[in-house]
């Protein structure tokens, strides 16, 4: 018999990957996107944040054979750059080791991804098919054509929902299936994009164009990243309602008041904000845990199993480690499909929780604490310490950005202890003049006696 297709639902990012893995290991691939083709729409536009990708996206890619190719479009981020309201700028290195992140364009990476995945004779991808019905006794999805309203169904070895943080795939899954644990929640933020075009030249606006640009304003934030074009896609994060929200900002002046108050060095680098905020939309931000990822052989996978908020840049990272986990255990039961699943969601469901997690923390810490002076400080301590006991203490930023090895579960645990301990240190007298000293030193390590940590 003729082996039944994996059917993918979702062209995104892991879906596209999800297909170049499969393809090349000489699985019939089909791909089913309930929009156009994207690469020819152009979609994206006015509604993307850039994304950092790190070391756990990058193994997904390697183990691809695509990193190159992402590389090309790629620029490498190696820190903050803090503007603070008096118009000072702080750079904070991500890593003491001089690691870096790579800004991407999430558009430019989605079309290269697919790109690549259609150049495999295996694969192959169906637009504007919308997915309507999943029978999960006989692994079968059901597509309506947006276009022709034509029903079809596929009928699969493996069905993988990778189609977002409203996943149809997973609505199925509720519908369909008792006592089916969900749970979504928005932050009371949302965000808009923005542009700081390159000059005249083509080159940068911002001196330092390898880092991540944040002006930090507590309750709100204005983030950039570069892209290799000379320009940076901007985005504004601020609540949707109550004091400076979005709600505020209802007419041009009032738009422009707003930045020259809040933003005033980033407003001579971004001639058209005005016309750029009232023409992108205002969209929201979600976080999705669900439960099982898999019923049958219908699996959920990257933003459709654990939707996350963008602000550690690990949404993309964390649904490429889940096609890498998957890849491994599909070679670790040579190729059976139900003990394969069955690891994965074992396996992934506690660490997408984590990440979670640790991203709506982060949003906190960029949006309040990156110009907050013991904060500063305690990130220097962090460093020096790290420095001199790298088997024992480890950033968290480290630890999720630079630490595949490390799951998200576990660097959730061993930062939290880690911060408790540094809230001991900020609290030693003189710390702000004496840190750096044997006596803080011993300090901390006795304090890690209670719970050690051991690192490779």
């Amino acid at each position: 018999m003729t082996q039944k297709p994996i059917v993918i639902v979702g062209a995104g990012l892991v879906g596209s990957l999800l297909a170049i893995l499969l393809g090349k290991r000489g699985y019939t691939v089909k791909v089913f996107e309930r929009r156009p083709d994207m690469r020819k729409t152009r979609q994206y536009a006015g509604k993307s944040i850039n994304l950092a990708l790190s070391d756990r996206g990058i193994r997904g890619l390697r183990l691809a054979g695509v990193l190159s190719d992402v590389m090309k479009i790629a620029i490498p981020v190696y820190g903050r750059s803090i503007h603070q309201i008096d118009g000072n700028v702080v750079f904070q290195p991500y890593s003491a080791d001089g690691k870096c992140n790579y800004s991407v364009s999430r558009a430019e990476i989605n079309f290269t991804l697919m790109d690549l995945a259609e150049q495999l004779p295996t694969v192959s991808f169906h637009f504007n098919e919308k997915c309507v019905d999943v029978d999960f006794t006989n692994t079968t999805v059901s597509f309506e054509n947006t276009e022709t309203k034509k029903i079809t169904s596929e009928s699969a070895e493996v069905v993988f929902g990778a189609d977002g943080a409203f996943s149809a795939v997973r609505l199925n899954m509720m519908l369909k299936n008792d006592r089916y644990q969900y749970q979504q929640f928005y932050i009371e933020t949302g965000y808009k994009e923005l542009i700081i075009p390159p000059d005249t030249n083509g080159n940068f606006r911002l001196n330092n164009y390898e880092s991540l640009h944040i002006w930090p304003r507590k309750e709100f934030m204005l983030m950039a990243l570069p892209n290799p074009t000379g320009d940076f896609t901007c985005t504004l994060f601020m609540p949707f309602e109550g004091k400076n929200s979005f709600e505020q900002l209802k007419t041009k002046e009032q738009v422009k008041q707003f930045f020259e108050t809040y933003f005033a060095d980033a407003v001579p680098l971004m001639p058209t904000y005005l016309d750029d905020f009232f023409k992108n939309p205002t969209s929201s931000l979600v976080t999705v845990r669900c439960y099982p990822w898999v019923i049958g052989k219908v699996a959920l996978i990257g933003d459709a199993a654990h939707a996350i908020t963008p602000f550690y840049g690990q949404g993309m990272n964390a649904g490429f480690e889940d096609t890498v986990i998957l890849m491994e255990l599909l070679e670790k039961y040579n190729g059976d499909w139900s003990n394969t699943l069955q690891e994965y969601q074992v396996l992934r469901k506690k660490d997408g929780d984590a990440i979670a997690q640790l991203a709506l923390d982060n949003f906190v810490e960029m949006r309040d604490k990156t110009a907050n002076p013991q904060f500063i400080l305690q990130k220097k301590i962090e460093q020096w310490f790290y420095k001199l006991h790298p088997d024992k203490w480890i950033p968290l930023y480290d630890m999720v950005t630079y630490r595949p090895d490390i799951r998200y579960s576990e660097a959730l645990q061993r930062g939290y202890y880690q911060d408790q301990i540094m809230q001991e240190v900020l609290h030693l007298p003189d710390i702000e003049k004496n840190w750096a000293i044997p006596m803080v030193e011993e300090f901390i390590l006795k304090r890690l006696e209670i719970k050690p940590f051991q690192y490779n």
